[in-house]
């Protein structure tokens, strides 16, 4: 024989009840059936009560609408030639229920024993209006009163179970019993007296498991909105799924911990009997669910789920006066016991200095008050600190009944963490291995919950979250490599990259599922005002891991917020050179919170745009070298004007040309200036360990002063036609003497230059085409022969390449 329980979703309405019949007429076997209430009338039928007990007439509203819910299943359940009986029988018990409510509001009071007997009727009214709909649906059904099954002690509201009368009521009665199916309201139970009772909140599951273990039966199946106990809360982890077979000891746990599938105590009236369980979904009856036996013999991952607990309160107990004095603790459990307050978790420093408990946040205050009453002599005498309360706290907790068996799970679970900043306060972990449970942020939970869901249980892909912003040359070419390049990441390099936030200087757009990029531009156009403060605390609030800000301008207002995202564990990937060539204090500062917050902050595009030159830089100071003097070409834009500029060519057509092609920055004057080179060569200097501010390169440029204080492009240009013959002149200077004008970067003794020489035939950079760079280091183990860096150094398409290489380099950390 089967038992069935259907929970409240699964019986929330007319349309979900027919789903519950169907189900149960394809199982042909015997069955005892044990439903919930309506979804929601348990919580109504209580707070109605309370309403009442208040004074406060408008309980007759709400006992209007419990009326009318339940009058109106009837009238779509039950055929019209046959409603009359089953609303008469209805309305009888909603009658006693009136006069019940009626009671509270005369007398002012909501006794526990009257609570229990109106919360009952939830069940009562659902489990005979379902029955009624079964008989009428031609199923052979009966309804079975669990009043009459179930015999509890008189402990109102949570009442405990009689176990030894209740296994020869439930099986007396369906030893005797002929029906196919019978259908038993849950919750519901009553005293050696008959007086009705409730087997406290989720109690329904209770009932289905006493039942199951009276009668021994085959197995039990629980019916409810969700296909099974998922590795974790799908509702905060989109990539959680349903696990296909766990133990008691993981249920309890995963239950104990937050998964609300089944109610905890559920599980303990069949352990001995090793009833299976199913979870399955009302709404998805082909679902496979999830099977729960008392063992798995070791088949599955190590940590089969992940849970969490909210509204938690740190309570901590601290002091040198503790230290190797027996019985503080047991004081301290003792006060709490007295008080009726549970601990959920437990640790203590084993120099015994402190004692930490975590409990729940709505006892917290209470908790406080009685455990400083406690120990008020001891606070007096300056032996033990007033106890120390934090709210806004949270438990996460993996659960595996095989996690001994396989080493390094903590540190994995703790480096996962710590990789996301999400603070541990506290860790409990038992001698058996089977939980794992740390105590975070309560606002870390989503993030925490995703961390450790992908680090055990998505074959290692990680999730990116980017927060664009800068959609010009650069920033199209690099979502659109983005697009191009998702499958082949998520197959080969198991990284699933998503464009979480979007913004241009006009508007800004946000999806916590991922931005289609092959929409991006409408959503873009159709999203609010944007704002670097509002695109800030979008990407703060979202609090996602592994979360990147991605800088695809070049703004100073954009690079001035770099520390906040950092001080939230934000990466930040950049093209935009301002930051590392600002004030040398501020960018310090900015490498130093990328170290204290575990925050990457990665630039290689500001030098040589998608080639390796800072990165090979870096590696050569990792590895020991020391870099005496750097030689190098380290404008696209320049290199693409003079290598293009000769007789005949106005040297104004060709930097148009270079503006339009995107080899510029979008003010030209930048580049032509040489202040974007001097910034590029200081990086470079910087990064080899040296102290350096922008005013302390040399700059000599080749532009007339004109040129230089222009403040738009327009006047640029125009002042570029005016000295012509000027620059014209530099062109034949050179050729004269056989040589190529380049731009050229030098760092040498501590002093660092950018100016436009004359470079011979026969020199490295003589031969440099196009818009391409060019980097001589000469190093320690590189003293005669360089080492050379070289390749294109601008363009959109090689920047956003350089964006994306470090996006990607983030990624595989």
């Amino acid at each position: 024989m089967k038992v069935l329980k259907f929970g409240g979703t699964s019986v929330a309405n007319a349309e979900n009840i027919g789903n519950v019949l169907q189900i149960i007429k394809d199982k042909p076997q015997k069955m005892a059936v044990v439903v919930s209430a309506f979804g929601g009338i348990t919580d109504a039928l209580l707070l109605t009560g309370k309403t009442a007990a208040a004074k406060n007439l408008s309980y007759q509203e709400s006992f209007a609408d419990i009326e009318n819910r339940h009058l109106d299943a009837v009238r779509q359940l039950i055929p019209v030639t046959a409603q009359s009986g089953v609303i008469s029988n209805v309305k009888k018990e909603l009658n006693q229920l009136e006069t019940l409510f009626e009671g509270a509001y005369l007398l002012g009071e909501l006794s526990p024993r009257t609570s229990d007997i109106v919360a009952s009727y939830g069940e009562l009214l659902s489990s005979y209006i379902i029955a009624e709909a079964a008989k009428h649906a031609g199923i052979d059904v009966c309804h079975k009163d669990a009043r009459q099954l179930i015999q509890t002690s008189d402990h109102f509201g949570k009442a405990s179970v009689n176990f030894e009368v209740t296994n020869k009521k439930c099986q007396d009665f369906f030893d005797g019993n002929k029906h196919q199916i019978t259908i038993v309201p849950g919750f519901v139970a009553s005293t050696e007296k008959g007086e009705t009772t409730t087997l406290g909140r989720g109690g329904s599951d209770y009932s289905a498991a006493i039942i199951a273990a009276a009668i021994n039966a085959t197995d039990i199946e629980i019916w409810t909105d969700v296909s099974g106990m998922y590795t974790a809360n799908p509702r905060l982890v989109k990539q959680a799924f349903p696990i296909e077979h766990i133990s008691y000891q993981e249920a309890m746990e995963l239950s104990h911990f937050g998964a609300k599938v089944i109610y905890p105590p559920t599980i303990q009236p069949i352990l001995e009997k090793e009833i299976p369980i199913w979870v399955k979904n009302t709404f998805d009856p082909k679902s496979e669910g999830t099977y729960i036996t008392k063992n798995t013999n070791g088949k599955g991952k190590p940590v089969k789920g992940i849970s969490h607990v909210e509204r938690i309160a740190l309570i901590t107990l601290e002091g040198s006066g503790m230290v190797g004095i027996p019985g503080f603790s047991k004081r301290l459990f003792e006060v709490l016991f007295q008080e009726g307050i549970n601990i959920i978790l437990i640790t203590q420093a084993s120099s015994e200095h402190s004692i930490c408990l975590a409990i729940d946040e709505s006892e917290a205050e209470r908790a406080k008050q009685a455990i400083d009453k406690a120990f008020e002599y001891e606070i007096q005498l300056g032996k033990v600190e007033p106890t120390i309360l934090e709210k806004g706290q949270a438990i996460i907790a993996l659960v595996g009944d095989n996690m001994k068996s396989h080493q390094g799970l903590s540190g994995r679970m703790f480096s996962a963490l710590g990789k996301n900043n999400v603070n541990i306060r506290a860790i409990a972990q038992g001698a058996s291995e089977k939980n794992i449970s740390a105590v975070i942020s309560k606002a870390d939970v989503k993030k925490a919950l995703n961390t450790l869901h992908e680090r055990f249980f998505e074959d290692n892909i990680k999730q990116l979250n980017l927060f664009v912003t800068g959609v010009g040359n650069v920033g199209e070419r690099f979502l659109n490599q983005v697009r191009q390049q998702h499958t082949y990441l998520k197959e080969k390099l198991k990284l699933n990259v998503r464009v979480i936030g979007l913004s241009n200087s006009r508007t800004m757009v946000f999806d916590e599922n991922g931005i289609d990029l092959s929409q991006w531009e409408s959503k873009l156009a159709a999203g609010e005002q944007a704002s670097l403060e509002g695109f800030f605390e979008q990407a703060k609030q979202f609090n996602l891991r592994n979360s990147i800000f991605v800088d695809n301008t070049a703004s100073a207002h954009v690079s001035d917020r770099y520390a906040e995202y950092l001080r939230n564990s934000i990466a930040i990937v950049t093209c935009n050179k301002i930051a590392c060539s600002s004030a040398f204090d501020q960018y310090q500062e900015l490498k130093d919170l990328s170290r204290k917050y575990n925050a990457p902050f990665l630039f290689e595009t500001n030098v040589g745009a998608g080639l390796p030159i800072i990165d090979t830089l870096k590696n050569l100071i990792a590895s020991g070298d020391n870099v005496r003097t750097i030689q190098a070409v380290l404008s696209g834009s320049l290199n693409f004007v003079f290598n293009n500029f000769k007789e005949g060519v106005s040297f104004h057509d060709i930097v148009k040309q270079a503006q339009e092609e995107g080899y510029t920055e979008p003010d030209p004057k930048i580049d032509l200036s040489g202040v974007d080179v001097a910034r590029k060569i200081l990086i470079l200097a910087r990064e080899s360990k040296n102290r350096l501010d922008l005013e302390d390169i040399e700059n000599k440029s080749f532009l007339p002063e004109e040129s230089l204080v222009t403040t738009n492009n327009d006047d640029f240009f125009a002042s570029l036609k005016t000295y012509e013959k000027d620059f014209d002149a530099l062109y034949a200077e050179a050729a004269a003497k056989g040589c190529r004008l380049k731009y050229v970067a030098q760092y040498e003794d501590g002093k660092a230059s950018v100016g436009l020489q004359h470079i011979p035939e026969g020199h490295d950079f003589y031969n440099l085409e196009g818009s391409d760079n060019i980097v001589l280091f000469f190093t320690d183990r590189y003293p005669k022969q360089p080492l050379i860096v070289k390749g294109a150094g601008a363009g959109a398409d090689v920047t956003a390449s350089g964006i994306f290489a470090d996006v990607i380099r983030i990624g595989k950390v």
